[in-house]
């Protein structure tokens, strides 16, 4: 399912790469850094804290088209290879409030099934719908990034 659900949203995917080249896209710095925030976003590396290890916090920096930028942190929970990777995420680091992500990776004949989901803790439904376009946008750019691998 692709959608808002009553906790937030959910996306699947089918991506024409091998799982490891997609979980290296969520998990490398390198990789994060290229597609995050969508194709016209920058994520310098200098601003980038990302490792990805059960228990590790994790900072960026967005820098908008215009030249704003957002910063964002984390916490990973958990990792499991090619297969599951669970965080956090906030664009308010200096608030305790985080929401979870949980990504979860299968392999296809044809590459990797990618279930996605985060929730929207006090979300409306228009919120959550800007949520879904915007990782709708994000993810078109992580699957270039994966298949390119």
């Amino acid at each position: 399912m692709t959608g808002t659900t009553a906790d937030g949203i959910e996306i699947e995917r089918d991506i024409a790469a091998p799982a490891a080249q997609v979980f290296a896209a969520w998990t490398t710095p390198e990789g994060f850094a290229r597609w995050f925030g969508g194709a016209r976003v920058e994520v310098p590396g200098e601003t980038l804290d990302f490792v990805a290890e059960p228990g590790r916090a994790w900072t960026a920096r967005m820098v908008l088209p215009d030249g704003n930028g957002i910063d964002w942190a984390g916490e990973f929970i958990e990792v499991a290879a090619n297969e599951r990777l669970v965080f956090t995420i906030t664009d308010r680091p200096a608030e305790p409030e985080r929401a979870a992500i949980v990504v979860r990776l299968a392999e296809t004949p044809e590459g990797t099934h990618m279930s996605f989901a985060q929730e929207a803790p006090g979300f409306t439904d228009e919120q959550k719908a800007g949520l879904l376009a915007g990782w709708q946008g994000f993810l078109d750019e992580l699957e270039r990034v994966a298949t390119a691998a």
